[in-house]
């Protein structure tokens, strides 16, 4: 049996995750899932996935958050940058997990409380909404154990990195051992994010399709 195979990882994945992964007919897990899984993803240590576009950085968030919903420890936020990116995720985790888990999506007005997201497992929303309904002083945040921020990266965007860098400050003064989980595939200094995030990084180049770097001229590319 080959070191990738799931079946080598199935006393780590989470029975909710494995289910799904075993009627996709997903055989194997990509490198950076076998690494967040060794360096312990699942015993709620914070990790910096840094990895190229397609490479498995949602399955590993998605482990991470029904780690600490199937085990009753807490509640997973999950946070993206854009409210089509939100709409879209909630979209492929209610198909995958919402016969499983409650799955709830906040991105409307700022000014809402939204006291009935205390009855869900997994909140996805914009570090603006997270925002808000914190300074609303959300009752239901210290149930928190999981908080996944996709395109980290931003934290370096002048407009949204400013809001995002405050929201994770405070998300770490606020709720007690919380599990940060940040993804991002363009980080320019993972190490340094990752002492700050207080996570271990998580590096990997593998991706689905090799990159290749040529020349086009006159109709005709030459590769290197």
């Amino acid at each position: 049996m080959a070191k990738e195979d799931i079946e080598n990882f199935k006393d780590k994945i989470p029975n909710d995750v494995y289910s799904v992964l075993e009627k996709e007919e997903i055989k194997t897990l990509r490198p950076a899932q076998i690494k967040a899984l060794e360096h312990g993803l699942i015993e709620f240590k914070s990790l910096l996935i840094c990895t190229p576009t397609a490479s498995g950085k949602t399955l590993i968030a998605e482990m991470a958050a029904l780690n600490a919903i199937s085990r009753g420890i807490g509640k997973a936020i999950y946070i993206v940058p854009l409210k089509a990116l939100a709409n879209e995720k909630f979209k492929d985790f209610k198909r995958r997990y919402g016969h499983k888990v409650r799955i709830a999506l906040s991105i409307g007005n700022l000014d809402e409380k939204e006291p009935y997201l205390s009855e869900y497992d997994l909140i996805i929303c914009t570090a603006e909404k997270l925002d808000s309904l914190m300074r609303h002083h959300c009752p239901w945040l210290p149930y928190v154990k999981v908080v996944v921020i996709d395109e980290i990266h931003l934290l370096n965007d002048m407009s949204r990195g400013p809001t995002l860098e405050i929201l994770i400050t405070m998300l770490k003064q606020k709720v007690k051992d919380v599990q940060i989980l940040g993804l991002s595939a363009t980080i320019g200094n993972p190490d340094e994010l990752a002492n700050w995030l207080e996570a271990k990084a998580i590096i990997d180049d593998w991706r689905p399709v090799k990159l290749k770097k040529g020349t086009y001229l006159k109709g005709k590319i030459s590769f290197e």
